[in-house]
């Protein structure tokens, strides 16, 4: 499926009403998924990603979070450090995104939907929800926990100040290999220092 595919346009206008809802319980993650989505696609197009991984790679990315409609506000919007039971919680949004994208049977939602599911995974192994390593995780997904990752700390939430984009960037090396893939990373590396999204946080 083609990005000018008639049906790839269906399923992005369907799942973008999801997107809606969850702007009215949290407009900063709509926010932040918009700017993920975009992030993403660069890094995508870059990285020489053919037209159908392009296509799940766009509706994932926008659509990474979605699952967060099923978190409870009071775990969704504190302002504090999550415990660990709050955290096990906050993690089931990529699966509950995955079954909500899946949900929709439309042409290119099920590889969309494994995509969100992955979007936590790890390059060591050690995320979630399946423990997946190296290239048993979609490489689409890779991309977009780069992005994720990127925006999440270049952007002040009510639990944590922005950080620099030289403090982002220090802890995403650091943090390759184990978290990144480290051949993205050096590609992203490359991209986000001409980059519309770089953070301009001093």
């Amino acid at each position: 499926m083609k990005l000018d595919d008639p049906n790839f346009n269906v399923l992005y206008t369907y799942t973008k009403a999801l997107a809606v809802a969850l702007g009215y319980r949290d407009v900063l993650t709509r926010l932040h998924s918009e700017r993920v989505q975009n992030l993403s696609s660069i890094i995508g197009m870059a990285y020489g990603l053919d037209d159908e991984e392009l296509t799940a790679l766009k509706i994932a990315a926008s659509f990474h979070d979605i699952g967060k409609i099923g978190i409870p506000d009071h775990i969704l919007l504190k302002p504090a450090k999550l415990d660990e039971s709050e955290w096990k919680k906050m993690q089931q949004h990529s699966e509950i995104g995955e079954n909500i994208i899946a949900s929709t049977e439309l042409d290119g939602a099920a590889h969309a939907a494994r995509v969100i599911r992955h979007h936590h995974e790890n390059f060591d192994g050690s995320g979630y929800p399946d423990g997946l390593a190296g290239a048993s995780i979609s490489v689409c997904s890779r991309i977009i926990t780069i992005a994720d990752n990127y925006d999440a700390m270049a952007v002040t939430r009510s639990y944590h100040k922005a950080k620099t984009h030289s403090e982002v960037m220090q802890i995403m090396r650091e943090e390759t290999g184990r978290k990144h893939d480290p051949e993205l990373m050096k590609l992203f590396s490359e991209i986000i220092e001409t980059s519309p999204y770089k953070t301009t946080t001093i």
